[in-house]
């Protein structure tokens, strides 16, 4: 396996990205189809295409102000242009000035960060998440959601399965994701 590498779930026109929020930012975007208020566009917004990634996040939907997980299908050509349009969160091989300057204008921001496993443990490969900020945050808003699922119950679900020692349980419930490319 590649270290670096999106694994999503995906189809020819729209790829599935996990975010967690409070229920009643939950509520609202799933009651609208898209997020609005309590949700504020003005914040950065962290998509993540790999669902493990997200449960360690949020701790299987049990942290607070994170009980709530949602499975966002955005379109293929959003997230080409949230890639296209970013900068890494961090210099890397960067010169450092050309960084600082993609870093102020860029509307959106890309960090790889190691997967994890069912039980949180870091894994050998790394994960992307995708900052949005700005015109970045208008356009997932307004163009690139195609729909939104709560997927809460699966979250806990498989956290339940995890803390019983089920691990074959858990991973068969997993989202099928695979190598996006």
């Amino acid at each position: 396996m590649e270290k670096y590498q999106v694994r999503a779930v995906f189809d020819d026109r729209t790829i599935t990205v996990y975010q967690a929020y409070s229920p009643a930012i939950a509520d609202a975007a799933l009651a609208a189809g898209t997020f609005v208020p309590p949700f504020k566009r003005e914040r950065m917004t962290w998509i993540k295409p790999s669902f493990l990634w997200m449960m360690y996040r949020c701790g299987y939907a049990t942290k607070p102000g994170q009980e709530r997980v949602l499975a966002i299908r955005i379109t293929r050509e959003g997230f080409q242009w949230a890639l296209d349009h970013s900068c890494p969160s961090s210099p890397g091989d960067l010169d450092h000035a050309e960084w600082k300057r993609r870093l102020r204008t860029s509307p959106v921001r890309v960090q790889w960060d190691p997967e994890r496993g069912l039980k949180h443990q870091a894994l050998p490969h790394r994960s992307l998440q995708v900052g949005l900020s700005g015109e970045a945050v208008d356009h997932y808003v307004d163009r690139w959601i195609v729909d939104l699922a709560d997927v809460t119950s699966l979250a806990r679900s498989i956290g339940e399965a995890v803390r019983a020692g089920d691990l074959a349980a858990a991973e068969a419930a997993l989202p099928p994701e695979r190598p996006y490319p």
